[in-house]
């Protein structure tokens, strides 16, 4: 593959994950949809362009994946939906992104790994930006929706540690979309009590297109892309490509939301991407 090419498909797979914080904000703020019902029409939707993606490409059309895989990939999705109704954008991006990352790093300890100096001292600069960000105060994120979105980037971490090894990773993904198609319609059920809309009323169009959009492009499209792109970038590349992510979903709340960037925002966001990059340049130098 090009380089071309290559940065094209990386561009637009970080520009589709970010989309995924983007599209799930603008629906809970600017719908009436409730965020059961946007997990779980992203979930169906995810699956069915997955399941579309299969059918068209040459080769395999099996979709495999297994099922704790997929109460992982549930996890993380009630959770991020249900973080983003009270969280701004670049705050649960940020979150998720430092949660997912610390869960892969923090097995990597547990199972024999060894920090060096540069990386214990990224390491302890990502928490340090975690504990600022979360530190109480006026320009704090939400508790709840924060301790949510943790939650949810621990359940992507465990989802992204057993997905190494497991065979065609858009075979894996379409099954696994699959199979927590059901979960996803089971919480829609259990939390149909406790919704103030009427469930018809509250799945208004708009809310509908968002959650559609987010499950079939920024998800489904958006997990082939990177797939793809992930044959012509080396693991360092991959790894450090994924710190965009975040500034993506700000630079989109601000357009998009019209969301405030705070000086704690961005001294967090210093301090646990730059942390992040220290873990992973130092891991990938050990390699070599």
């Amino acid at each position: 593959m090009s380089r071309a090419l290559t940065f094209s498909l990386t561009l637009l797979a970080m520009i589709a994950f970010a989309g995924n914080s983007l599209l799930c904000r603008l629906a809970l703020k600017h719908s009436s949809i409730d965020a059961a019902s946007f997990t779980t029409i992203r979930i169906v939707s995810g699956a069915l362009a997955l399941w579309l993606i299969l059918r068209l490409r040459a080769g395999t059309h099996t979709a495999t994946g297994s099922w704790p895989s997929a109460l992982a990939l549930f996890a993380y999705a009630g959770g991020f939906s249900y973080a983003y109704v009270s969280l701004p954008a670049a705050a649960g991006a940020l979150l998720l992104f430092g949660a997912v990352q610390a869960t892969m790093i923090g097995y990597g300890l547990w199972a024999g790994e060894r920090l060096t100096m540069r990386q214990s001292t990224g390491l302890l600069l990502a928490f340090g930006g975690l504990a600022i960000l979360l530190f109480p105060g006026l320009s704090a994120p939400p508790v709840p929706g924060s301790l949510l979105m943790l939650g949810a980037g621990v359940a992507w971490g465990i989802y992204s540690l057993r997905g190494k090894g497991a065979g065609d990773p858009i075979c894996a993904t379409a099954g696994n979309f699959l199979r927590a198609t059901p979960m996803a319609a089971a919480l829609s059920v259990v939390m149909l009590p406790w919704s103030s809309l009427d469930a018809l009323d509250a799945l208004d169009g708009v809310g509908v297109c968002y959650a559609i959009a987010s499950g079939a492009l920024a998800s489904g499209l958006g997990y082939a892309v990177w797939y793809t792109a992930l044959r012509g970038l080396k693991a360092t590349s991959a790894a450090s490509v994924q710190l965009s992510v975040p500034i993506i979903a700000a630079v989109g709340g601000i357009v998009f939301l019209g969301e405030a960037i705070s000086v704690r925002l961005v001294i967090a966001s210093a301090a646990i991407l730059g942390g992040i990059a220290l873990v992973i340049v130092g891991k990938q130098a050990d390699r070599r």
